[in-house]
């Protein structure tokens, strides 16, 4: 190609390494995208490396630090199962992008445009009549002893005959400069949003590098696939409801599920959104079942249906493989597309090209055995020191085997297992030979590396994005590029020598599109985690406020006796953390204040609100999610000071308690009053009344009337001010208790959240044909007339055995209503068993 050309090395006007590039030190017999053999820069290279030049390493280092602030602001992580560190590791980008001109990305992408139409004919051919089997040009252990191959799909036609709608390929360059692809990926190939992240991200930090080097934009291909996703729709072809069903938030891509759906304007919907009734997929929303039409997945094939595929799973839907017989749903890409992510299939494909398209293949494969041939058999052996070993069928993470990188005896062992069971094994030759630049600390560094191009399926034929995902190497000498394993990604910039043009996902400005002031409907699931996500908000501020309140009187150096106040304030902290005596502020204290990620403590319920907020990325904003990512790292990062441990620790507190009030805030004032927000809002009320009832039968039941405990009480409570301007400083129990449980002007009040909660009810979907489906309005009629009724002066009479017996009957009779009111909430919108035939034909009629 022509980047690594003879004839671009004798130009004249060719830059030789220098600046940035000069200390750039490439491998020995590894040729680089960056520096031609002569030691000069390629040209496609030299404006944007004079632009590297003329910033300095300041600068840099400042566009490196506003990239991954960047990252960490905007959540962008990936999923590392068994990190000590926790789950989320944060998204590894280098800041310099791989360059390949325009006119080399046309012909591969050509050459992958062939090779997608290659794969779907074939896989239309396996799925069917598998003449390809028959007539010799596939081994029939390929199909037959394929756990890829879904015998159940077997016979089902999709829509419009199309089984590949996404589809990616692993791509190395060669010494000679050709491209060749390493591996297919056809089942849910992964990455597509982590490229157009990574776009953003450096877009952003080159803003004016971007647009000086020609880029070319990513938009045309997602439009391409949105359009191609909305054709497969059998019914309601002008509008079809389309969603992206992901595993969940503990499967390592779930960011990027995350990400796309925003991206694409479709719902994010797991397996236990969805159910089949009838022969039709539904999701599971607040109004009632929707149909769905079309599924875009990242859900492998077999986990799809438990019912006919693999019956352990929990990640798909019950049915959903007899609705895609029926045709009443689209399933991109087809399920059964994962056979053809094997190994063994590339040695065949020139000769399937041939076959199927009448044509010779444009882009070839690394070159590759399958060694239940026996002459592939026979040179694989004699070679193998030479060669890469991999499964010839779909693997689930498993990594290929560099012979040069074992001992002589583990080649004989290897040998041995290849010989006992040939077909299971294909071999390659090492093909990442190639580097490219990539920033480590203030120094370019070359990586080995691997570019993932995508494709989608547009009219009979594939379109090619203009970019793709770049993963390199954790180090020089390593050839893996597993994120798992320390490796890191890279934009790819496909550079033109002309002005690209400005391409947006976002209708023609000629056509104005309808008016809307609907949020879309909200499923039972994402109702549910928002619920929770407001309860645990709440619980958390509340705990810290708790903590505040109580650390403050046990630091107090004014001489006051706060002994009996710090002993009930510890008795309404944390289940499994009372003691008695007080124990001693010391560091062992704060860290058990503080707790630890997976247990109990301040650091478990704000790991419960970081958990709850991953999950329900596409659904809060950025600066909300800024918000709650702050505070989930200001205090795992936090440490406790042996010597002086209590010097920071108020400190943390206060940070932490304005930040939850913030982003209480931005809730209020940035959410649409849809359902959404009702649900996110219902969870904080039911949350407060529980905390109330509890903090006060804990604290002023117990006891007599304490001034200093009630003035805690307030404080913890966050009524000081509005108690004093009735009252001034004299502190009685019945008029504390009547602000914070009777008092329906108080926001921080039990009566204020209950009205709150009336008007959410009220505004709720419901059946009003079953009025036995209102329980949760019965259950909060209870809740408010006990407290309206109650009379504050009388029931906070003290009496000599049991101070305040009447308020602790109340309490008792509000918690029990409280957890009857969110139990019932539960029943009525987060769980579907119940349906109705009217439902049903409610909801086909509204789509």
């Amino acid at each position: 190609m022509d980047s690594f050309t003879p004839s671009e090395i004798s130009k004249p006007d060719r830059m030789l390494g220098r600046g940035i590039a000069e200390k750039y030190a490439l491998q020995p017999a590894c040729p680089d995208e960056m520096i031609a053999p002569d030691g000069s820069l390629r040209l496609y290279w030299q404006s944007f490396t004079s632009m590297l030049d003329e910033l300095g390493p300041r600068e840099l280092g400042k566009r490196w630090e506003q990239a991954r602030r960047f990252i960490h602001d905007n959540g962008v992580s990936h999923n590392v199962y068994g990190d000590p560190d926790g789950l989320d590791r944060p998204w590894s980008l280098d800041l310099i992008p791989l360059l390949i001109p325009s006119a080399q990305w046309d012909r591969l992408a050509e050459g992958l445009a062939q090779r997608a139409l290659l794969l779907d004919r074939l896989l239309d051919d396996l799925y069917g009549p598998a003449e390809t089997v028959i007539s010799g040009l596939l081994p029939p252990e390929l199909l037959w002893a394929n756990s890829g191959f879904l015998r159940p799909c077997h016979g089902s036609l999709p829509p419009r005959s199309r089984w590949l709608h996404l589809y990616a390929a692993d791509i190395v360059r060669l010494p000679d400069g050709e491209f060749q692809v390493l591996s297919d990926r056809t089942q849910a190939p992964s990455g597509a949003g982590y490229s157009l992240e990574n776009r953003i991200v450096l877009s952003r930090t080159w803003s004016s590098e971007f647009r000086q080097c020609n880029v070319e934009r990513l938009a045309s291909f997602f439009s391409s696939l949105r359009n191609t996703l909305a054709s497969l729709a059998a019914f309601n072809q002008e509008n079809p409801r389309i969603v992206l069903l992901t595993p969940g938030p503990y499967n390592e891509t779930y960011f990027e599920h995350s990400y796309l759906a925003r991206y694409l304007g479709y719902p994010l919907v797991q397996g236990n959104d969805l159910t089949v009734r009838d022969a039709t997929v539904y999701v599971k929303t607040l109004e009632g079942l929707r149909r769905v039409d079309v599924i875009l997945r990242r859900v492998d094939d077999d986990f799809c249906d438990p019912l006919e595929l693999l019956s352990g799973s929990y990640l798909g839907v019950p049915g959903l493989l007899e609705c895609v017989r029926l045709g009443k749903v689209a399933v991109a890409n087809a399920l059964g597309t994962g056979i053809l992510q094997a190994a063994g299939f590339l040695p065949f494909l020139p000769a399937l090209c041939r076959q199927l398209l009448g044509e010779e293949l444009k882009l070839a494969s690394v070159e590759s055995w399958w060694c239940g041939h026996p002459d592939s058999l026979k040179y694989v052996l004699d070679h193998l020191a030479d060669l890469v070993i991999k499964s010839a069928y779909p693997t689930r993470g498993e990594d290929p085997v560099f012979a040069q990188d074992l001992t002589r005896e583990q080649n004989e062992e290897l040998g041995k297992r290849i010989r006992q069971n040939p077909e299971q094994y294909v071999a390659q030759r090492r093909a990442m030979t190639c580097t490219t630049p990539s920033l480590i600390a203030d120094d370019l560094e070359p990586r080995h590396f691997v570019v993932r191009a995508y494709l989608a399926a547009q009219g009979d034929s594939y379109i090619a994005m203009r970019g793709g995902l770049t993963r390199i190497t954790p180090s020089p000498d390593s050839l893996v590029v597993s994120l798992q394993r320390g490796g890191g990604s890279k934009d790819t910039w496909v550079v033109s020598d002309q002005p690209v043009n400005y391409v947006t996902l976002l209708p023609p400005a000629n056509q104005p599109m309808a008016l809307s002031r609907g949020g879309g409907d909200l499923t039972s699931r994402i109702a549910d985690d928002l619920y929770w996500l407001g309860r645990y908000t709440e619980r958390a501020e509340s705990q810290l406020r708790l903590s505040r309140c109580t650390l403050v009187r046990m630091t107090d150096q004014s001489g006051v006796d706060n002994a009996r106040t710090i002993e009930l304030l510890f008795s309404a902290w944390l289940p499994g953390f009372i003691s008695t005596p007080v124990p001693e502020l010391n560091g062992e204290f704060v860290a058990g204040l503080l707790g630890d990620a997976a247990g109990g403590g301040l650091r478990g319920l704000i790991a419960s609100v970081h958990g709850f907020a991953r999950v329900l990325r596409d659904r809060i904003s950025t600066d909300a999610w800024r918000i709650l990512q702050e505070i989930y790292t200001a205090i795992m990062d936090f440490s406790v000071d042996p010597h002086n441990p209590t010097s920071r620790i108020l400190e943390l507190l206060d940070r932490l308690v304005v930040s939850f009030a913030a982003f209480a805030g931005l809730a209020g004032d940035s959410m649409t009053r849809g359902q959404a927000w009702r649900f996110l809002d219902i969870g904080r009320r039911i949350e407060r009344v529980d905390f109330i009832a509890r903090f006060v039968r804990a604290t002023i039941v117990p006891a007599d009337t304490d001034p200093a405990l009630l003035e805690a009480v307030l404080e913890a409570l966050d009524s000081t001010l509005t108690y004093r301007r009735r009252y001034l400083t004299h502190l009685e129990a019945h008029a504390v208790a009547d602000l914070l449980l009777a008092d329906d002007s108080n926001p921080r009040g039990i009566a204020f959240q209950l009205v709150q909660l009336e008007q959410h009810l009220c505004a709720l979907p419901r059946e009003s044909t079953q009025p036995d489906r209102n329980r949760d309005q019965r259950a909060l009629l209870k809740l408010r007339m006990s407290i309206q009724l109650a009379d504050m002066t009388e029931i906070c009479q003290a009496a000599p055995d049991q101070p305040h017996k009447a308020l602790d009957a109340l309490l008792a009779d509000v918690l029990d209503q409280t957890a009857r009111l969110s139990d019932a909430i539960a029943r009525l919108y987060f769980s579907h068993a119940e349906f109705s035939r009217e439902l049903g034909e409610m909801s086909q009629e509204s789509t």
